[in-house]
């Protein structure tokens, strides 16, 4: 039985465990923190969560197949609530037995017979190794001029270090960015009594609220219907769908007093925020333009205007970090604070026996494409699906390097279907006569994905239709006639 280290025990690593286990690996997780769960663990010293913070995913596209959430919880759990849950699916795959917690890995090289991971004094070699640590570690804060001055009594932070909001009670706090950390945080400061809040951005995002007319956004965004539409049109022509549903859902955001967005929704981006836009809509968030300079407490901003602050919050994203990796291997990977030359996001075809898990920069839900890389790579490594040769993963990888200077991010739904189908589990509606509507117009539920292939479960069926069913948005298995047209524009009618 090989031995397989799988660096980091959050979301990714219990998942690839998992699997990797199933198909006849021995994995051994090497965790950082106290406890398994990665960000979700609240553990300080890896964690980004705050103590109010709620998933910005449904519970729906917040968990894996084999362990539904209990019933009754909130349609936007806990952090705490997913970091449990994360404990129990641990659990069920008697992984706590095979985790090291409180260990640091500290290089990985190759080796003879495989890979050499230290941590600590010790050394240890693998025939095959999984990198799990997450894209969610090195805070990135821009170079603003002036910013070592800033004398405001509540300092400088990225997101990532909002820990306690009674910090920023009373306090004047600049928010620096559009994302989600950034508008969420925002907002719950302004619910939570700072006195003063303003976000400023480099461009104003179109947003969306977590819900639409009672049911989750990501029930409606990242549908495979949503990947096909993204993969078959022109940009432009799926560009103004896109647009189109959010401006039918909650409109532009100058009607409610923040700047408006490019035209273009790719130019522009899209975020998601339940409360920000009626809080600026209200006036007690303020939006303006990016930072120009610091001078102690005042910050003056690129519209000529000045105002001082107490605090300043940058929720401007991250840069990937993986330290421990040789520095053989880094040039391999080309890796650099924005790209890592893998196949599918998950080989190289000089590094062998080693991939990577959860390293693409996605808008979305983590969980459903987390959980089907982890099978594809399982089921290559075991022989259960046929590996990629090295020349389709050379050409996968130059393909990649041509993209580089361009936006990175991607979304949820198109990544679950790329390692569905590199994994033979993307489901055939035409199999499902039942379930047609849901598996295009659903949510892109993990469970959807046992359907069919391997690992398929018998209760599949009957659980995705549950799933689907739960906020309304799918019920009946006819197609309208607008459907019909859509996807045959797509070349993707139900029956094929």
């Amino acid at each position: 039985m090989q031995k397989v280290a799988v660096i980091g025990a959050g979301p990714g690593g219990l998942v690839a465990a998992r699997y990797l286990g199933s198909e006849g690996f021995a994995p051994v997780l090497f965790e950082q923190a106290a406890t398994p769960g990665g960000q979700w663990s609240g553990d300080a010293s890896c964690s980004g969560v705050w103590p109010s913070m709620r998933t910005n995913t449904s519970r729906v596209l917040t968990q894996f197949s084999d362990l539904p959430h209990a019933p009754g919880l909130a349609t936007y759990p806990s952090n705490r609530e997913i970091g449990e849950y994360l404990q129990r699916y641990a659990a069920r795959f008697d992984l706590p037995a095979r985790t090291r917690l409180n260990t640091p890995v500290r290089e990985i090289r190759a080796a003879r017979g495989g890979w050499a991971v230290r941590h600590g004094a010790q050394e240890e070699i693998f025939e095959k190794v999984v990198v799990a640590s997450g894209r969610f570690q090195q805070a990135c804060v821009p170079q603003v001029q002036g910013l070592e001055s800033f004398s405001g009594d509540a300092g400088v932070a990225h997101t990532r270090a909002y820990k306690d909001p009674q910090r920023y009670r009373g306090k004047r706090v600049l928010v620096a960015g559009c994302a989600i950390s950034a508008l969420e945080i925002a907002s719950d400061l302004c619910m939570l009594g700072a006195e003063r809040v303003v976000v400023c951005n480099r461009r104003q995002r179109y947003v969306l609220p977590k819900l639409i007319a009672g049911v989750p956004s990501d029930h409606r965004v990242f549908t495979r219907y949503q990947a096909l539409a993204e993969e078959s049109l022109p940009p432009a022509e799926f560009g103004a769908m896109l647009k189109e549903l959010v401006l039918d859902a909650v409109g532009s955001p100058e009607q409610y007093g923040a700047p408006k967005p490019a035209d273009s929704i790719f130019d522009a981006g899209l975020t998601l925020s339940q409360h920000y836009l009626p809080l600026v809509a209200e006036g007690r968030i303020e939006v303006r333009p990016w930072v120009d300079r610091v001078d102690g407490t005042q910050v003056r901003f690129t519209d000529g205007r000045t105002e001082a602050f107490d605090g300043i919050l940058f929720g401007t994203g991250f840069e990937l970090s993986l330290p421990f990796l040789s520095e053989a291997i880094r040039r391999t990977l080309d890796l650099d604070a924005q790209h890592i030359d893998l196949y599918k996001h998950t080989f190289h075809p000089e590094l062998p026996g080693l991939a990577f898990v959860g390293m693409w920069d996605q808008s979305g839900p983590m969980f459903p494409p987390l959980e089907l890389q982890a099978r594809w790579l399982a089921y290559a490594w075991s022989g259960a699906v046929a590996a990629p040769t090295d020349e389709e993963m050379q050409r996968g990888i130059a393909g990649f390097r041509a993209r580089r200077g361009q936006p990175q991010k991607t979304k949820a739904n198109l990544i679950a279907l790329l390692f569905a189908r590199a994994a033979g589990v993307e489901p055939e509606p035409a199999r499902w006569p039942e379930l047609q509507r849901a598996l295009l117009f659903g949510p892109l539920a993990p469970i959807s994905f046992r359907l069919q292939g391997r690992d398929a479960l018998p209760e599949a069926a009957s659980r995705f239709a549950s799933e689907a069913m739960a906020f309304g948005c799918v019920q009946s298995p006819e197609f309208s006639a607008a459907e019909l047209q859509k996807l045959q524009r797509l070349g993707a009618g139900p029956m094929n």
